[in-house]
Order: structure tokens, then C-alpha cells, then sequence
């Protein structure tokens, strides 16, 4: 593929309603797009970093910094044959995944485009339809955390996530099972307690719960091996899974029987794929967690979710829960079973809107190659 031009973007869009983690509450999402040009075909990607750098290292405004002056320049005039060739050449850059991930998506759907085929297809993905889950926010009362349940129950999502922190936790279960009690039921903590709440984290395996997903330290392993031997529920690993080796690492030490798969923490497609097929091989389920995406995100997200592993709803939930007008076309939608139907489109299989996307950009920057 001979690249043309880069385009960087900054779009802003507001949510329906806040959402609020342990790290603290979103009103408004400021997403990097990334528009990749290439013999009249575009292909699309999304940093899914978060306005601040609290769930990882990294922010709107360091993506766009290591975009700009670390991961577009090598990319740009670079000779590149297929989408595995990116990440060999972004190497030498540590860490700044979601940067790294935005250009490189960018570039699998431009590619899939270009052979007419969508991208599922092309990673080895075979489901035609997900199971979708939700994730809830911590809210202002419980009360409006289960007028919040029974909406998403109504709507068919299959799996309920809520956001847990120290003083929001154990009470809350408890009152979701009185209301709800054979929902699928998981609760994420963000890292927000330590080992030495291991007794009070126990009290969660009186709730039937699917998994507890990163109790503890984001860079810790080993204090989640010491955890999971002392709870009947299984722990999830997100944020202290980089790569395919972290994977591995905690699956052999025993931290975790679930591991959560997101492209932006990883660093893109050829990343996630390891990690899919290491847990694939050691009999470890994986999903597909969610970072408030635009459409954009969110239709790369449907594609890695079409792989094999991906056993269990994961966070890939509809355009309308928290945007009034998203940026693709059509919006995403989950069926009344609580199901995304795949779609059978190019590349990521939704068009992008131009004219909603130019609506909400507050920042653009193009690079074009030498060689154009």
C-alpha cells in the first residue's frame, strides 16, 4: 500500500449522561480520529485514550503529541504490504498503545478496503452476532442504579457491569441481587482496592457474580495470584494486560481466570490477536471491554469480537446509550435479544458520517507524504 496522507483529527462529543469510575466521572468524550489516504480509499481509526491519564498512561493530549511526533512520521513514508507490518516499525516507542493502536487500525481497515472485504474476515473471525453486555457507571443513589438495570434488562443487553469502589461495593451487590436475582451480574473495580481489603472483597463471592474484573493495583500480578486463591470468584484482568506476554504471565501464576481484551490497551489488532490465541490456547475466556468510543471504536471493537475466544458479552453496546447522533452510518444497535448482528460491510463495516464528524472537530492536522 502506498500511504498518501495521514489526517489526525480531535472530535468532541458530549454524553447522554455522565459516567463515573473510580478514577471519576466523564461528561464529554474527546476522541483522536485518525483518517488514513491511500488511491481513493480512506480507512479509519480511534485513540480510545481518555481525557486524563488515570486508567492508563496515557490522554487525548499525549495521543495526539506521540501521534504527531513519534508514530505518524515512521508510518508515513514507509513501505508497507499489510497491516502486520506496522507494529515491527512503531517498536522502539514504549508504551502509548492507544496512540500506537489509532494508526494502526486505521491502516487494517484501509487495507481491508482496498481487497473489498471486511475486516473480521481478514483477523480470522467467524461469529455473525455478539452478545452484548452494558456497563453501568456508578450513580448518585442506588435507587437510580436499578432504574438504570431494569432499562438496559428491558432493552435485552445480556450481562450487566457496574463500576465499584471502596464505599460503593458490597451494599450495592447487594441490593442489585434482591431486585435482580438471576441477572448476569459482574462488577469492575479499576484498580481501586489493595490486598489488605482481601476479607472485605470476599463478601462478593455470596453474590453469584460472573467475574470481578482488575481489584487491584494496575500493575500487579503477583497480589492477584494471593487474591484469586482466596475468592470462588473469578478475577478479570484488564489494565495489567499490555501484551500477549502479560497474558501469558498471569494465566501461568494463576492471577486471573478471565482476561479482558481491548484494542487501544494492547496497541492495535496484531496485538490483540496474540493475546486472544494465548488465552484461546490455555482454556481462558476473553470479552471485549469498552472505552467509551465513538462508532468508529466501536466497529473495530465489533470485529475483534467476532474471534473465536470471545465467549462472553463483552462492552459493545449501542450507539444510542451515549450519544444522541454518533459518527457512523448506520448507528450501531443491539437487537431486542440483546444481540449486534455483524455486519457484512468493508473494512469496519459502517460508514463514516463526514458531515456529523466535521460538526464536532475542534482540531485537525495532515501529514502527506514524501513519496505522494
Amino acid at each position: 500500500m502506498k500511504i498518501e496522507q495521514i489526517e489526525m483529527r480531535e472530535v468532541q462529543m458530549p454524553l447522554i449522561s455522565f459516567f463515573e469510575t473510580s478514577f471519576g466521572r466523564t461528561t464529554l468524550r474527546r476522541v483522536i480520529l485518525i483518517r488514513v489516504f491511500s488511491d481513493g480509499v480512506v480507512g479509519y481509526g480511534e485513540a480510545t485514550s481518555p481525557e486524563g491519564p488515570f486508567y492508563n498512561h496515557e490522554s487525548t493530549e499525549t495521543a495526539w503529541h506521540i501521534l504527531e511526533d513519534f508514530v505518524i512520521p515512521p508510518i508515513l513514508n514507509a513501505k508497507i504490504d499489510h497491516p502486520l507490518d506496522v507494529a515491527p516499525l512503531l517498536k522502539r516507542i514504549r508504551g502509548h498503545n492507544m496512540a500506537k493502536a489509532a494508526l494502526e487500525t486505521a491502516i487494517w481497515d484501509l487495507y481491508s478496503r482496498n481487497l473489498k472485504k471486511p475486516i473480521y474476515q481478514l483477523l480470522g473471525g467467524s461469529r455473525q452476532t455478539l452478545d452484548c453486555g452494558v456497563s453501568i457507571g456508578i450513580q448518585e443513589s442506588i435507587d437510580e442504579l436499578l432504574t438504570k438495570i431494569e432499562r438496559e434488562l428491558e432493552a435485552g443487553y445480556q450481562r450487566i457491569k457496574i463500576k465499584i469502589k471502596p464505599g460503593w461495593d458490597v451494599r450495592v451487590v447487594q441490593e442489585i441481587r434482591k431486585r435482580f436475582q438471576k441477572i448476569v451480574l459482574m462488577c469492575d473495580a479499576n484498580s481501586a482496592y489493595k490486598l489488605q481489603d482481601l476479607e472485605h472483597l470476599k463478601s462478593l463471592d455470596d453474590f453469584g457474580l460472573l467475574m470481578i474484573e482488575q481489584p487491584l493495583a494496575w500493575n500487579d500480578i503477583l497480589d492477584h495470584v494471593q487474591l484469586q486463591k482466596a475468592l470462588k470468584t473469578p478475577i478479570c484482568l484488564d489494565e495489567s494486560i499490555l501484551d500477549a506476554e502479560d497474558a501469558r504471565k498471569a494465566i501461568e501464576a494463576g492471577a486471573c481466570q478471565i482476561i479482558n481484551i481491548k484494542l487501544g490497551r494492547v496497541g492495535g489488532y496484531s496485538e490483540a490477536i496474540k493475546v486472544h490465541n494465548v488465552c484461546h490456547s490455555r482454556q481462558i475466556p476473553v470479552w471485549c471491554g469498552g472505552m467509551l468510543e465513538s462508532g468508529i471504536g466501536r466497529a473495530h471493537n465489533i470485529a475483534l469480537s467476532t474471534l473465536q475466544n470471545f465467549s462472553l458479552p463483552g462492552d459493545v453496546s449501542a450507539s444510542k446509550r451515549y450519544f444522541h447522533e454518533d459518527i457512523v452510518d448506520p448507528a450501531i444497535e443491539v437487537d431486542p435479544a440483546g444481540k449486534i448482528h455483524v455486519s457484512p460491510g468493508l473494512g469496519i463495516g459502517f460508514q463514516p458520517k463526514m458531515s456529523r464528524i466535521n460538526k464536532v472537530t475542534v482540531r485537525m492536522k495532515c501529514f502527506r507524504s514524501k513519496q505522494s
